[in-house]
C-alpha cells in the first residue's frame, strides 16, 4: 500500500512540514492540513451539493415520467436519461468527491502510519508525528474512543444530510432503496468508528474536521439557494 500511495503521501509530507514550520504544533498542522485540502476540494462538494439540490428540483418531473411508463421500463429509462440530459443533471457526479478523497486519505493513512518512509531525514517531523495534541498522548496511534465516537457521529449526520437532500428518485424506485440507504446510514458510521479505533489519531481528526467541514458547506450552500428561490419569487 505504502509504495500504491506513495506518490501521494509524499507531497503531503510536505505540506504538513510545511505548515508545521509555521505553528509549531501537529495536532494543529493536521487541523489545518485538513482546512487546505477541503478548500481545494470545495469547488467539487459544491458542486456535489447543487447536484442533490438539483435532483430534489426535478423529483416531481421524475414522478411524472415513472408514472407515465411504470409499465414501460426501456421508456422509463430512455425519458428520464432525456430529463437528466435537459435539466443537466448527472447522477454519478454525487460520487465524484469521494472517490477523489479517498486516495488522499490512503496517502495520509501511509503517511502517519509509516512517517519514516516519506518524511526521509527531517528529525523535526519525525518526532512531530509523535507529539501529544489535547487527550491524545500520541498522534501517532489510535484514539480509543472519543475522536472515533466523534467521526462516526458526523459521519451519521453528513449522510443523513446527504440523503435528505438527494431524495433519490421516488415512487418504486425510491421504496426499494430506502431500505439499503437505512441501513447504510447506520453501517457506515459504525464502520467509521471501528476503523477509528485502529488508524492514527491524526487520521481520524483529518475525517472528523472533513465531515463537520462538509455539514457546513450544504448548510451554507442550502441557505444561499434558498435566498436565491425567495429572491426570485419576490421579483416576479
Amino acid at each position: 500500500m505504502y509504495s500504491i500511495f506513495g506518490f501521494i503521501a509524499k507531497p503531503m509530507g510536505y505540506l504538513l512540514s510545511w505548515i508545521y514550520s509555521i505553528v509549531g504544533d501537529y495536532g494543529i498542522t493536521i487541523m489545518l492540513f485538513t482546512i487546505v485540502v477541503r478548500l481545494v476540494l470545495f469547488p467539487l462538494y459544491a458542486s456535489q451539493i447543487k447536484n442533490q439540490i438539483k435532483m430534489t428540483d426535478i423529483q416531481p418531473k421524475m414522478k411524472s415520467i415513472q408514472a407515465k411508463h411504470k409499465n414501460d421500463k426501456n421508456k422509463l429509462n430512455v425519458e428520464l436519461q432525456k430529463l437528466y440530459k435537459e435539466e443537466n443533471y448527472n447522477p454519478a457526479k454525487g460520487c465524484l468527491p469521494m472517490l477523489i478523497q479517498m486516495p488522499i486519505i490512503m496517502g495520509l493513512f501511509a503517511l502517519l502510519r509509516n512517517p519514516i518512509m516519506f518524511l526521509g531525514d527531517n528529525a523535526t517531523m519525525l518526532l512531530a508525528v509523535h507529539e501529544r495534541f489535547l487527550w491524545i498522548p500520541d498522534l501517532s496511534q489510535a484514539d480509543t474512543w472519543i475522536l472515533p465516537i466523534a467521526a462516526g457521529l458526523t459521519t451519521f449526520i453528513s449522510y443523513r444530510i446527504t440523503m435528505t437532500q438527494s431524495n433519490p428518485a421516488g415512487g418504486d424506485a425510491g421504496a426499494a432503496m430506502a431500505p439499503m440507504m437505512k441501513v447504510m446510514q447506520v453501517f457506515f458510521p459504525v464502520m467509521i468508528l471501528m476503523m477509528g479505533r485502529t488508524v492514527p489519531a491524526g487520521l481520524t481528526i483529518y475525517w472528523f474536521l472533513g465531515n463537520l467541514f462538509t455539514i457546513g458547506q450544504t448548510f451554507i450552500l442550502r441557505r444561499m439557494r434558498n435566498q436565491a428561490i425567495a429572491k426570485a419569487a419576490a421579483a416576479r
